[in-house]
Parts: C-alpha cells; structure tokens; sequence
C-alpha cells in the first residue's frame, strides 16, 4: 500500500472513487463520473484508460444530448450476484453482472405465511440451478440481496416488529442463507430495496429526496435522503401500512386498530367481494378492473384515496421531492394513482413549489429485485488484483 498522501495513494483513492461511482450507478458517461466524483475530466479520462486497459471497466461510445460521449461501466467479468424478493404472495430471484444487466430470472408463486426455514432451503436450490444454467455453481455469485415484506432492524439483520412476517421473526435470515449457499449475503426490507432501486437508477434518479410507496398484499414505504436510505433506529421508518387511519377500526396483524393496511392492503380489498366473485389474489382484482368491472375499480379508487391521506401525512412530515408508486396494486395505474394525488392535493400542507409529484415505478414488479442486486453490490470490492466482499 502506497503511504498516505503521496502521488501513488492519492491515484489509488481516485480510482476508488471512479469504481465506488460506477458501482452506485452502473453506467455513467466520463462527464457524469467527473461529477459524481469531483475528479476533473482529464483525471477521469486517465484512470478509465487505465482501468480499463486492466479489464477493470468497459468503454463504449453514445450519445447524449446531441453529442459523442463516452460511456463507462464495469466490465461484466468481474462476476455476478443474486437480487431475492419475497413479496407475501411470490418469490422473484435475479441474476446480474456487475453493470446490473439481469442475466437469468425467474418468478414462482409462494402460499401465505410461507416460513423461512422451507422457503431459505427452496431458495439456495433455485440458486444453484440459475447458476448452473449460466455455467458456474452458487459458489461463484459474490455476494446475494435479499429483500423482505417486512421492516429489518439493521443492527441485528432480524425482523423488528413482531407479527408483521410471522415464520420469519427471531431469525437472521442473512446468516441463515448464508450458512447454505456460503456466499455474503445482505438483507432489508422490499420499500427500502424498491426505494433504493427507483433512486439510483429509475424513477427518482434526479430527485433530492424521494418515497418509494410499496403498495399491494401490505404497504410500506422506503425513505431516500440525497441518495441513501433512511431506516430509523430499528429499520421500522417509512412504515406508513401502520399509519392509524381510525382508532376504532378493525384489528390489524401489528396487533393495533384500524391500521392503513386494514383498509387498503391487499386481504383487505379482497375480503370485500363474496366468495363466488373469484378474488383470490390482487391480480385477480387487477384483471376485473382492467376487464371494465365498476365494483373492482371502485374499490382499488377507494383504496388511492386512504393511500392518499396516509400519503399526505408523511409529505407533512417527510416532505419528499417526489413519491413514487410500486408493488402490485400500482398496476392499476390511474385508477389508484388519481385518486391518491386527489387527496394529497386536499390533505398535505401546500408550498411554493407545488406538491411532491407521485408516479409510477420504473421497474414495475422487479424494483425490489434490483434494489437487492445493488445492496449486493455495495459490498462487492473491486479492485485491479481481486474482487472481494467487504464486511
């Protein structure tokens, strides 16, 4: 190692930074690194040409604007890790390279209050067979994200409240996956994976602050402050499902009354039709409303609008640049969303600037997915010699 603050370590930390920037945000031009970095152009045009003689990155001519740039990533062989989502309904699982290029993926549906130790079992198998199909084992990924449908306190990597992922409480699902696949892996909760995905490269890329509104079988949210997640102490912030709508309300699974959730969650809008109507799962709602059918769309509207007052709350407190709408029930579209700005316009404190704008998420039902490959890809370290896991 070279000694501090001479010639050789300042080169070190530059390149460090170019690689840490590319790893936050996949592809960027040199202009773009120069910013993201606060190295100068030159500097950065040098150490591409250098990393990239090495193998370390992959240039590529586009255009930007008009104009010739040249586009910057890792190079793809440097190795790949996994993104896992478990929504309360279904299981997604993603394959990508270090640029974030998905390059296997699959979906398979899950039964309700599935538990950790069959599913974490499933889950190293389906790994092993992904990887086998692209020529390697589990024991190639470099590192695997996992997101969860419930708030994980950070310092224990466990579920933190109870009654919210029951067959999943108590356990540091991390260390648990690890232990059977023995690669590094990362756990948080699916609205701040969604969140962190919609930040760094969708929705809410330009956005200083922006919430990531998960809404489907529950709803959560996921904070970003200049880019990064906030969890709170526990992990439990941005859990806006348990926001109390009326005091008097019915039970909800967090053990209080009348809960967002008991009104707009998934079982909740569900359990408003007969059994004869068929709604088994939200897809189910989502078909009869895009088929025309009024009762559906009246409740996914009345659903918006609970949303919406919630929504208006945490705007009051929060006060996000922007709100951005995934999950399964955001596949209404304007049916859910129009409703919800209605009561945002009705209920938040107005300012000079207007209110957050709410839109759609970029990556539909992968969002958390991809948000889990980019936590795994903030503990991947590369370096012109090694490709390691950091701590």
């Amino acid at each position: 190692m070279s000694p501090p603050g001479s010639q050789s370590s300042l080169r070190e930390a530059n390149r460090a930074r170019i690689v840490e920037s590319l790893k936050r945000h996949g592809r960027l031009t040199q202009v773009e690194l120069a910013g993201s970095t606060g190295l100068s152009p030159a500097t950065v045009s040098n150490i591409v040409k250098e990393l990239t003689a090495a193998g370390l990155l992959h240039t590529s001519i586009t255009s930007r604007s008009g104009r010739r740039a040249t586009l910057v990533s890792l190079a793809r062989q440097l190795g790949l890790v996994a993104g896992v989502h478990y929504t309360s309904r279904q299981l997604h699982i993603a394959i990508a390279d270090v640029t974030r290029t998905i390059v296997s993926q699959t979906s398979l549906p899950l039964p309700l209050d599935h538990r950790h130790d069959a599913q974490l079992d499933r889950l190293a198998i389906l790994l092993s067979e992904l990887m086998e199909s692209l020529g390697g084992t589990a024991g190639d990924l470099l590192a695997v994200g996992l997101a969860l449908p419930a708030p994980i306190d950070p310092q224990t990597g466990m579920v933190s409240t109870p009654g919210l992922l029951r067959g999943w409480e108590g356990v540091d699902v991390a260390a648990r996956l690890s232990e059977r696949i023995a690669r590094p892996v990362y756990v948080d909760s699916e609205a701040n994976l969604g969140g962190l995905a919609e930040a760094r490269e969708g929705s809410g890329r330009t956005a200083s602050s922006s919430v990531f509104l998960r809404v489907g079988h529950t709803i959560s949210a996921g904070l970003i402050v200049n880019g990064d997640l906030f969890r709170g102490v526990n992990g439990k912030a941005g859990q806006i499902g348990h926001v109390t709508i009326d005091e008097n309300g019915p039970i909800c699974r967090c053990s209080n009354r009348g809960c967002l959730e008991t009104y707009a969650g998934g079982p909740a809008l569900l359990s408003l039709f007969p059994p004869s109507a068929g709604m088994q799962r939200i897809s189910d709602l989502l078909q009869a409303a895009e088929d025309g059918d009024g009762s559906s769309r009246r409740v996914i509207a009345d659903a918006g609008r609970h949303i919406g007052i919630a929504t208006a709350s945490l705007c009051n407190l929060f006060d996000p640049e922007l709100i951005v709408v995934g999950g399964e029930l955001a596949q209404a579209g304007e049916i859910l969303m129009s409703p919800m700005r209605h009561s945002l316009e009705r209920s938040a404190l107005a300012s000079a600037n207007g209110l957050p704008e709410i839109v759609a998420a970029s990556f539909g039902e992968w969002a958390e997915t991809r948000g889990a490959i980019a936590i795994a890809l903030d503990h991947v370290t590369v370096d012109a010699d090694v490709i390691a896991v950091s701590a």
